[in-house]
């Protein structure tokens, strides 16, 4: 498993290298302003991601609920920017990828304050009694 992960590590950016050279035999010049124009993606997507995931966060628990479709949408975006800025086609694709994969966890449907009030929240009700025993 060491070895796999080690040689994962390791031939990534080799491949990186392989194809960017194969790239600029062919395209010259417009390989390096993909690469700088991707770079300058990858940290505006960074800088999306952080706002973002605030202002998701922000609604969900004004809401009153905690919604963790912001956490997986957020570090999905974040990956996608560090693929961007890390330099190469091949990273460049899997940021593409990350982008266009549907939300994996929908939101869920807010519920009106007053509901959680009369117990016609989303969660059981148990009725009963209680009595503390010392």
């Amino acid at each position: 498993m060491r070895l796999l992960l080690l040689a994962i590590l390791l031939g990534f950016p080799v491949l990186e290298i392989v194809v960017l050279a194969r790239l600029a035999e062919s395209y010259g010049w417009w390989v390096l302003a993909w690469v700088v124009l991707s770079a300058v993606a990858g940290f505006a997507l960074l800088k999306e991601a952080r706002f973002a995931l605030v202002a998701r966060l922000g609604a969900a628990l004004s809401a009153g609920q905690f919604s963790i479709g912001a956490f997986v949408d957020s570090a999905r975006t974040v990956l996608a920017g560090l693929f961007l800025i890390f330099p190469g086609v091949v990273s460049d694709v899997i940021a593409l990828l990350l982008l266009l994969l549907p939300r994996s966890l929908p939101e869920p449907e807010p519920v009106p304050a007053h509901a959680h009030a009369h117990g016609r929240g989303p969660g059981r009700v148990v009725e009963g009694q209680f009595r503390r025993e010392r």
